[in-house]
């Protein structure tokens, strides 16, 4: 159990690491407000969960199953999403608040909403990415049961 949240964990921080880096990226080139590059960002969580099940069954192959691998994968997806949305409540409340009213007011045409709410947002889309990405990888990870038959 502990050897799999530590590893579980030290994709977590690679994933939230790669997330800042690439919209950090994207605001250097200003196309942060873009929303069709977060795409990328499922290709993020989504590699940095393949990449943490894969280590803990390479690692732990007798150990290895399905709810083993399902939960490597919600934690470090889960993780990843609390560090990254971390990062984006500092960046949007204290670094470049422009961007904070900006999002609120094309999304909600009113800027005195919150941006409380755009966090939320950000977990919420997170968290469930995070269960959908793991439960189609593991797809792929899974023991399988299935006699295969010459025929």
């Amino acid at each position: 159990m502990k050897n799999s949240v530590r590893l579980a964990v030290k994709y977590a921080i690679y994933t939230a690491v790669a997330l800042i880096v690439y919209f950090l990226a994207l605001r250097t080139v200003d196309f942060h407000e873009n929303p069709w590059f977060r795409v990328l960002n499922g290709i993020v969580v989504a590699f940095g969960i393949f990449s943490a099940i894969r280590d803990y069954k390479d690692e732990y192959v007798e150990d290895f199953s399905y709810v083993n691998g399902f939960k490597v994968g919600l934690i470090t997806g889960f993780v990843s999403t609390i560090l990254f949305a971390i990062f984006m409540a500092i960046y949007l409340f204290h670094i470049d608040t422009g961007f904070k009213d900006m999002l609120l007011r094309d999304w909600l045409h009113n800027v005195n909403q919150g941006g409380g709410l755009l966090i939320f947002i950000l977990l919420l889309e997170g968290f469930s990415s995070s269960v959908v990405i793991t439960l189609a990888n593991m797809q792929y990870f899974k023991k399988s049961t299935k006699i295969f038959q010459n025929t």
